[in-house]
């Protein structure tokens, strides 16, 4: 498990608080596609097949719901180019958001970012933003995103980029 809270201020970083974030299983696969599945439905995430869940377990990071097998939210960090990182698939179910769940998920994903050796965070977002700003992540073109990752955005979802610098 890793606890998580802000060492800087707008700047995440490792210190003890909960919820406690783990990272997800193989057999986590059907829960995180589950609470994803009515983001997608929404257009805030992009549909990935439960296999994506499955062969990719290792990158999620989690907080684990009240029930056996269910989740509370998730997010995944994907290496990009050298130094950079792409987090993505970043969600919190309704009845979880706004008691920290969110934040825990990102303080420990920087952490795993700055333990891989990444220099920079990337995110894209059809949301307000308003919790990667909070923590330090700022607006950039996307000329200035890892070019493999930033190919693959969809212009027609309207997402905004935003970087951290770690």
């Amino acid at each position: 498990m890793i606890s998580v809270t802000v060492d800087q201020p707008g700047r995440p970083g490792p210190a003890p608080t909960s919820p406690q974030v783990r990272t997800a299983r193989t057999e986590d696969a059907p829960a995180l596609h589950a609470l994803s599945a009515p983001f997608v439905r929404s257009g805030a995430l992009r549909a990935r097949p439960p296999e994506h869940y499955r062969a990719h377990a290792g990158r999620f990071l989690l907080v684990e719901g009240d029930g056996e097998g269910s989740v509370r939210g998730c997010v995944a960090l994907r290496g990009a180019e050298p130094g950079t990182a792409v987090l993505y698939n970043f969600c919190v179910a309704v009845a979880g958001q706004g008691r920290g769940i969110g934040a825990a998920l990102l303080f420990a994903a920087c952490a795993r970012a700055r333990a891989e050796g990444r220099r920079a965070l990337f995110t894209a977002t059809t949301g307000s933003a308003r919790l990667f700003v909070r923590y330090g992540f700022r607006p950039v073109a996307t000329v200035g995103a890892p070019p493999g990752w930033a190919a693959r955005l969809d212009p027609a979802r309207g997402s905004r980029v935003l970087r951290l610098n770690l």
